[in-house]
């Protein structure tokens, strides 16, 4: 309870079952004829990526580029009044949500029931679910987790109708007395996603929430990432910070500190510098949910982290994010002219934030990969071939491996079960699990 109640830091996630797996060559990424390995001895196999030890298209996270990252996002939080709960769907490793909470993470974000089960099972002990149960299972699944009175659930509400739903349930299963199920009102634009669209729906859900058993107002949230440019995510916080002034001023919080927060991956300098200016009578957790800032990625959130570089008035500490997760496969063939097929394609890379980018190429039993020359571009993807833009004085032969940086690691994580991290020599240091 005293966990709960301080907002403190969270516990060490307990790993072992997943240092416990065995895993064979029918694993992604494995060699064949693995059998038995237990994934927490992957890191004293000795194998090399770029010497040719496991089989491309393999996903690589550079474990030096993650930790400078998670520490750096540590430090610009606590230098700026604000906390994380990064959002675990990014990643869906365990191993990594360990280093964010020892990097001082004040919960994990989920999306889903099924992502709170993989955080309730390793031992995370406050979590974010943003999004609004409606389902029976998922509403009993809520419900359960808050029997545990020393795990916090935070959920979403965007109507007085999935209040009722929320209401209904907990009248049928009512939680502790001392852990309700803490609800933070969604506020949405319009054409968004969702959340309430306007301040009277905003404040009508939560005196819902407030006159309801075994519900608790906690807060407000928001997702600003649909915006395209700095002024609407501004309209949005500007709203949610609106409709807190008048629910604290109407008496409809819970006991605890007031939990605002917003997504905050492209846009976390505006959620911090709005957030900050806003002014509160009780304590406030000024929350971002960002996930992506891990590993960082090679095109929108690097360029989306430029813009916060040169605009942002929150204090940046040194250094700054950088991609650490690339994919690596084979030059396959050279068909054509201005043309080259490699092995990786849709079922190995994300492509839905625009198409990979060609960092670093080598070729074996050269020295160190090599910056890529300009002009080599990805044209298109198929399933398991990327067509890869080459120019005549092209380097590339067959047999050749890319290094591929990535954009929105959502959709490249969710691909691959078994990561690789690597040193800055390729050298295999560990797996990291993932539980899409």
């Amino acid at each position: 309870m005293a966990l709960i109640a301080s907002g403190g830091a969270l516990p060490r996630l307990s790993l072992a079952d997943i240092d416990d797996q065995r895993l064979d060559g029918l694993s992604k990424g494995l060699p064949p004829g693995i059998s038995g390995l237990r994934l927490g001895d992957i890191g004293t196999q000795g194998w090399n990526v770029l010497a040719g030890d496991l089989p491309l298209p393999l996903a690589v996270i550079r474990e030096s580029a993650l930790r400078r990252n998670s520490e750096w996002m540590s430090a610009f939080t606590a230098g700026n009044g604000l906390v994380i709960a990064p959002h675990g769907k990014t990643t869906m490793a365990p191993q990594l949500f360990d280093l964010q909470i020892a990097d001082g993470a004040w919960a994990i974000t989920v999306a889903t029931i099924q992502q709170l089960q993989v955080c309730r099972h390793f031992g995370v002990r406050r979590v974010i679910l943003a999004n609004q149960p409606v389902g029976r299972q998922e509403i009993a699944a809520c419900l359960d987790a808050v029997m545990d009175e020393g795990f916090a659930l935070y959920c979403l509400a965007d109507s007085v109708e999935g209040v009722a739903l929320l209401a209904e349930a907990a009248r049928r299963a009512p939680p502790p007395s001392g852990n309700p199920l803490r609800i933070l009102v969604e506020i949405g634009f319009v054409g968004g996603r969702t959340g309430a669209r306007s301040r009277d729906e905003a404040m009508a859900i939560a005196r819902a929430i407030h006159g309801a058993a075994g519900l608790q107002l906690a807060g407000f949230e928001c997702f600003e990432g649909l915006h395209s440019v700095t002024a609407g995510a501004d309209r949005l916080l500007d709203d949610m910070i609106d409709v807190a002034l008048a629910a604290e001023a109407e008496g409809l919080l819970g006991p605890d500190p007031m939990v605002l927060s917003a997504g905050g991956t492209s846009l976390f300098d505006r959620v911090g510098e709005k957030l900050n200016a806003a002014s509160f009578a009780r304590p406030i957790v000024k929350v971002l949910r960002s996930g992506c800032y891990l590993t960082h990625d090679s095109t929108a959130y690097a360029s989306a982290f430029q813009r916060i570089v040169m605009e942002t008035s929150l204090t940046l500490p040194a250094g700054g994010l950088e991609p650490a997760l690339e994919v690596w496969a084979y030059v396959q063939s050279r068909p054509e002219r201005g043309r080259s097929l490699l092995t990786v394609g849709k079922r190995d890379i994300s492509y839905d934030a625009g198409m990979p980018v060609a960092l670093h190429w080598f070729r074996p039993g050269m020295g160190k990969p090599e910056r890529m020359p300009a002009g080599h571009t990805v044209l298109a993807l198929n399933d398991q071939h990327c067509h890869l833009g080459t120019p005549e004085e092209s380097p590339l032969q067959v047999g050749d491996m890319v290094g591929f940086g990535i954009g929105h690691p959502c959709t490249t994580f969710d691909k691959w079960a078994l990561l690789m991290l690597v040193d800055n020599d390729y050298g295999v240091r560990g797996g990291i699990r993932t539980f899409f």
